[in-house]
């Protein structure tokens, strides 16, 4: 086989068509979650930790006291964002939730499979032919 056919034969089997789809719905889960940080729960928590804006949290490495990271980056600063570091922490715990909460509905929608059933065990080979015997010998 030549390598497009077998390129293509890869491409097309079940698992990478899946994943590829899993890809494409999970970028556009991500925008649907970014949103829900961004405009819902980062408000939430603002408002529970007195209006603190987390993106806007920062440690200048220079010992200078800026008022604002806009202010630092224009400084030229050395920043460490933490405050993007407790956001993302924030998405993955809220992505993480809705994945769970996405397969736990589909378990349940998924059809209840009955337990298979044992066929009745028969008689071995060898009580088989011990049957076979003592019929022989009756006769």
């Amino acid at each position: 086989m030549s390598f497009i056919s077998d390129f293509k034969k890869f491409l097309m089997k079940g698992d990478v068509v899946s994943l590829a789809t899993a890809v494409v719905i999970g970028a556009a889960f991500k925008s649907i979650v970014d949103s829900m940080v961004k405009d819902i729960i980062t408000p939430v928590i603002g408002l529970i930790t007195g209006g603190t804006d987390f993106t806007q949290k920062f440690i200048a490495l220079d010992g200078k006291h800026y008022d604002s990271l806009a202010a630092a980056t224009e400084a030229k600063a050395a920043v460490i964002t933490y405050g993007n570091l407790i956001q993302a922490i924030i998405n993955f715990i809220i992505v993480g939730f809705f994945i769970f909460i996405f397969l736990r509905a589909y378990d349940k929608t998924k059809k209840k499979e009955a337990p298979v059933k044992e066929a009745p065990k028969g008689p071995t080979q060898e009580e088989l032919l011990i049957e076979i015997r003592d019929e022989l010998r009756k006769k």
